[in-house]
Formats: structure tokens, C-alpha cells, sequence
């Protein structure tokens, strides 16, 4: 290989780190919150500045207007409770409103008694989360006649929502108009939200059905790391948008996005997720914005306006998903329940093509060895069977090079400063051993995409949160928690905090394994002739193995077991190849050909 394909390969892989580092260092700014924006005209606010659409029917109410309702009668007012085999938690009689709910299978922390995963909160706690359903009020009705985020409901049947037994609420709005909604779950993370009216009164109405998604803040946890989507997320006839927190809209200048035939929309977290689901026949409108007064994000579906004569009713029916990211639990709710494209609400990123497909070998891997860190070796053993081939090539041609290395410094040297020469003398020297410099570069390149695609399954994915591998690897998802700090647990004070600079210093075992198997690795490869590059390759693997000391565990498994598969691929292939590693030897001339029977 050649001082410029070195070049090629140290400027990639440099490049490929420092955007990494700078985006980790440096994320995007925070937009500046404006207090003195005003609410849009088009809406209307509820007393905790909920946000809520009108009807379009012709002469319409232009808006709702707020109730007198207080946070703390939201607190106090009464409650269903929530209990499924995945969900806990409860829904408030103001307003209907889904805005208590945690996640029964997923802990804080892998601690002893750490708490489960709070997903939904009401008005009044730290961060008020929730989903809300209502009626928007159109011809010959006030925004008094509809029910709203303040509205009281009473149970009409049931009094625990369970997978087994739905409850339904109704509200009589005095008027002539009844309005009910029946909502129910399933085992997993659905819920099925269906809204009814019924005009008993003398005269034409119009209203529209809506479901408001809302978030008092950006989320306490917030990751703002660029590999990873956080905020609001849509689908609208097969076109994904993901909208960051920083890119809200203001409330005054909202979009109102047709739904031709089926979508869905809401928040997404780093593995929770809560989604608005309308019906496919009803016809919808999402919208998604900021009330940047009161730094409420939220995003709206609603539906088509509705048309009823005295003595008719009529009702609509929304999903609402609200849980955790299981992949094989969004599959079915794509494949079996027909929301159309629901597990690219996953952030596969631009190379799904490859997060997509590795993902799924990862989690079938996983299901028949049941340990997700021997699963990502045996991925790594299946990918290095794809690409050899390829390295076959590549790997006789670097040894070719090392062995040749002895002739290339003498034509350097012989050459002195003309760079002509000396390129004429190579290429002369490569077309008469038959070596193509280049191809050993194109394994180490394909590297680059794969290995950010496992980073990337690895950051984002569910499946590794809290995945245990052996011993100490209790979080494949986090870095090694040994450390060299405290000699790996036997002294007794702990090791540094995670992220500090003391924790990128004293690094745990598995980068230490990292930066001896890259070293092992780098061996078999022929060295530059130039003393400088000579120096940066030889340091290379040390700067890794500090740099992603702070990476996930899983991610340095798969380097691990990258780098050995390489190092035994090539040194078998060279050996058959008749050339012999010499590992431990002159790193300029650790190859020799075997001795030929034949020669004296």
C-alpha cells in the first residue's frame, strides 16, 4: 500500500472522528424562547395552555375560549386507573385526559429498587406529558357545547381500563347533544379511543374530533446528541418528517398537514414514544407546533368535521400508541394492525439500508443464543464471512506489500527528492510483482459505514437498553464500568463519573483489550515508509482505545471481535499464501517467504 492510500485511509478515519467528536462536544445551540409570542387565532387555549383546533365547516366558531378550571383542580379531579400487563397508571375525568402511565417492565437504573419508567405526567408534576381528546365546535355549537381539556366526564361503564374490560365516559352538554368515549387497551402499548355524539336537540350541527398530544418542556433527559432523533415525529402518506425541539414552529404560524390516506403522529424519546393513530377513512389534519409563552410543544390530529342532523349521532376512532420502542411490538402494530411504515419511527438514520437489515440479524441472532453481547460477535463472525472474498484479496496483496517493503525503501532512497521518479520506480516495481496497492484500502473503507450502522443499532435500538453480556457488562448500551481507577474493583472508592474527563483517562478493560487487538491487527499490516506516518499509525490504536472508552460496550465488542476475526483471517490467508507473519519481529520486515524445497 502506498504513502497516498495510507493517506486516504488516516484522512477518513481521522475525518470520521473528528466529526464525531465535534458534534459530541459541540451540539446545535438552543434557539432562544420568545414569551412575547402570541397565541394563534386559529386555535384555541385551555386554561394549562393546551392548544386546540376548531372546525372548518363554514361559519364556524372562531375559538374556543378557557375555562376557569386550575391546575390543581386538574390534579384533584377524579381518576380511572390503568392496569394492563405493560401499562400502569391513570386517566383523569377532566378532560378524558390519558396523562398518568408508566411502563411496568422497564426500570430508571439497573440499581436494586430503581423506580419504573415514568412515560406520562399530569398538571402540576415536574413535567406535564399528556394525551387529550375533544370535540371542536363548528355550526349551530359554542366552545361551552363541546368537550374540552377542562371538560368533567362521568363513567358511564367500567371503573379499571385493562385489556379485558373497557371503560366508557359520558358528558351531557345540556343542549340536546351527548357526547360518550369509549376507550380501550391492549397487553401491549395501544390504546383505542373512540368518540361518539349524539344530537338529540332541533337543529344542524357540525363539529370535528381532534387528539392533542402535549409537553410542558423538553424532556429532563433529553440526549441533544446529533446520531439520535428526539422531538416531535410524522408519517403522512408514506413521508416520514422528525422535528427537533429547536425546530418547533410557533403556535401562530402552524401547518396544518393533510392526510390523504393513512399517518400518524407524535413525540419521540431515545426509547419511548407516544403517537397519534387516526383511522384511515376519516380523513385528518396534523399539525405540530410550540405556544412558546408557555413552552408547551404539541402536536394536533384533527379529524374530518362532522355533520349532524337532529336524531343522528356519529363516531370517530383514534389509536393511541404510548409505550416503549420494542421493534418486534412495532412490527406488529405495522404488519398486523396496519400502521403503515410505524417502525420507521425507529431513527435507523441515512443508513437504514444497513441499520434496518443489521438490526434484524441482531435481534434473530439474539432470540436463538438469548445474549445480546455473544449475538453481536456472532453478527461480527457473519459479516467478516460476507466480506471475505474481498479481504482474501486484499489481504494477499498486503502481504505481497510487506515483502516488498525492503525493495520500495531502496528505490526510495535511490530517488531522493524526485517525486517522479520515485512514483515511476513503484509503479514499475507493482506491475512486475502484479501488487495493486489500492485494494487493500476497500475492506478497511467498508469498515467505516458498518461500523457507524452497529454504533447507530447500538445507540438507538431498545433492544440493548439494560442487555447484559458477561461478568461486570451489565449495559451493553452504556461504556465499561471497569476501571483502571480503582484496579478494576479492588480498591474499595468508586471510579470516576461517567463522561467526566477522569473517566475518558482511566479506561475499563474491554478498550484496553480494544487498543492491544488493534495493535496485533496493525502488525500484519505493512508499515509507511514515511517516519511521520510511521509514528501516527503506531499511536492509532492507543487513541482509540481512549476514544471510544466512553462508547457503548456493545460497540466495543464488535470492534473487539472485529479486530481478532481480521487479525486470524490474515495471518491464515497469508500463511497459505506462503508467507509467514512474523508478529512480534521488525515491523518493516516481518515477512519472509517460506524456504522453497528446491533452492540451494
Amino acid at each position: 500500500m502506498d504513502d497516498q492510500n495510507k493517506n486516504l485511509i488516516l484522512a477518513t478515519a481521522l475525518s470520521f472522528l473528528v466529526i464525531m467528536t465535534w458534534f459530541v462536544l459541540f451540539p446545535p445551540p438552543e434557539q432562544p424562547v420568545d414569551p412575547n409570542a402570541p397565541a394563534t387565532s386559529e386555535t384555541a387555549e385551555t386554561s394549562d395552555g393546551v392548544t386546540t383546533p376548531t372546525a372548518d365547516a363554514t361559519g364556524a366558531g372562531a375559538t374556543d375560549t378557557a375555562s376557569e378550571a386550575t391546575e390543581a383542580a386538574a390534579v384533584d379531579a377524579p381518576r380511572l386507573q390503568i392496569d394492563t400487563p405493560s401499562l400502569k397508571g391513570s386517566l383523569s375525568l377532566q378532560g378524558g385526559r390519558i396523562d398518568q402511565l408508566s411502563l411496568k417492565n422497564y426500570r430508571q437504573t439497573l440499581a436494586p429498587g430503581s423506580d419504573i419508567v415514568q412515560l406520562l405526567q399530569p398538571v402540576g408534576a415536574d413535567a406535564p406529558y399528556y394525551a387529550l381528546f375533544g370535540w371542536a365546535p363548528g355550526n349551530g355549537l359554542t366552545a361551552e357545547q363541546v368537550p374540552n381539556a377542562n371538560t368533567i366526564w362521568q363513567v358511564d361503564s367500567g371503573d379499571t381500563l385493562t385489556p379485558d374490560t373497557p371503560v366508557t365516559l359520558i358528558w351531557d352538554n345540556g343542549n340536546g347533544q351527548i357526547f360518550r368515549r369509549q376507550i380501550s387497551v391492549d397487553a401491549d402499548f395501544m390504546f383505542d379511543i373512540t368518540q361518539s355524539v349524539e344530537n338529540t336537540g332541533d337543529g344542524n350541527l357540525s363539529l370535528a374530533p381532534y387528539g392533542i398530544l402535549a409537553r410542558h418542556g423538553e424532556p429532563v433527559d433529553l440526549k441533544n446528541f446529533f446520531i439520535l432523533h428526539e422531538g416531535g415525529i410524522r408519517m403522512v402518506d408514506g413521508e416520514l418528517t422528525e422535528t427537533d425541539y429547536d425546530d418547533f414552529d410557533p403556535a401562530n404560524a402552524l401547518e396544518e398537514i393533510p392526510v390523504t390516506q393513512n399517518g400518524w403522529t407524535g413525540f419521540t424519546d431515545h426509547y419511548w414514544m407516544t403517537t397519534l393513530i387516526p383511522a384511515d377513512d376519516v380523513g385528518a389534519k396534523f399539525s405540530t407546533f410550540r405556544d412558546t409563552r408557555r413552552n408547551i410543544f404539541q402536536t394536533n390530529a384533527k379529524l374530518s368535521t362532522q355533520s349532524l342532523a337532529p336524531g343522528q349521532s356519529v363516531s370517530v376512532n383514534t389509536r393511541l400508541f404510548a409505550g416503549a420502542k420494542e421493534w418486534e411490538t412495532i412490527r406488529n402494530y405495522q404488519n398486523d394492525a396496519g400502521v403503515e411504515g410505524f417502525l420507521d419511527s425507529i431513527d435507523w438514520g441515512w443508513f437504514f439500508f444497513l441499520t434496518k437489515p443489521i438490526f434484524w440479524l441482531l435481534h434473530n441472532l439474539n432470540a436463538l443464543i438469548g445474549n445480546m453481547g455473544w449475538s453481536i460477535i456472532a453478527l461480527t463472525l457473519i459479516i467478516k464471512a460476507v466480506l471475505l472474498p474481498l479481504a482474501f484479496k486484499s489481504y494477499v496483496s498486503m502481504a505481497k506489500m510487506k515483502e516488498l517493503q525492503p525493495q520500495m525503501e531502496k528505490i526510495k532512497e535511490s530517488a531522493g527528492d524526485d517525486r517522479q521518479a520515485l512514483q515511476k520506480e513503484m509503479m514499475a516495481l507493482y506491475k512486475k510483482e502484479k501488487v495493486n496497492p489500492a485494494s487493500g484500502c476497500l475492506p478497511i473503507l467498508l469498515q467505516i459505514p458498518i461500523f457507524f450502522s452497529l454504533y447507530k443499532v447500538i445507540f438507538v435500538t431498545l433492544e440493548l437498553r439494560h442487555a447484559p453480556w458477561i461478568g461486570w457488562i451489565k449495559d451493553l448500551s452504556a461504556p465499561d464500568p471497569s476501571t483502571i481507577y480503582n484496579l478494576w474493583g479492588i480498591f474499595p472508592w468508586d471510579g470516576p463519573e461517567p463522561g467526566s474527563i477522569l473517566a475518558l483517562i482511566f479506561i475499563g478493560i474491554l478498550p484496553l483489550i480494544l487498543g492491544i487487538s488493534m495493535w496485533l491487527q496493525q502488525k500484519l499490516n505493512p508499515a509507511p515508509t514515511d517516519p511521520t506516518q510511521q509514528m501516527i499509525f503506531a499511536w492509532m490504536p492507543w487513541v482509540f482505545m481512549f476514544m471510544l472508552g466512553s462508547f457503548a460496550s456493545g460497540l466495543v465488542v464488535y470492534w473487539i471481535a472485529n479486530n481478532m476475526i481480521t487479525f486470524s483471517q490474515q495471518y491464515l490467508i497469508m500463511r497459505s499464501q506462503g508467507y509467514k507473519p512474523d508478529v512480534f519481529g521488525n515491523i518493516r520486515s516481518g515477512f519472509k517467504r517460506k524456504a522453497n524445497p528446491d533452492d540451494k
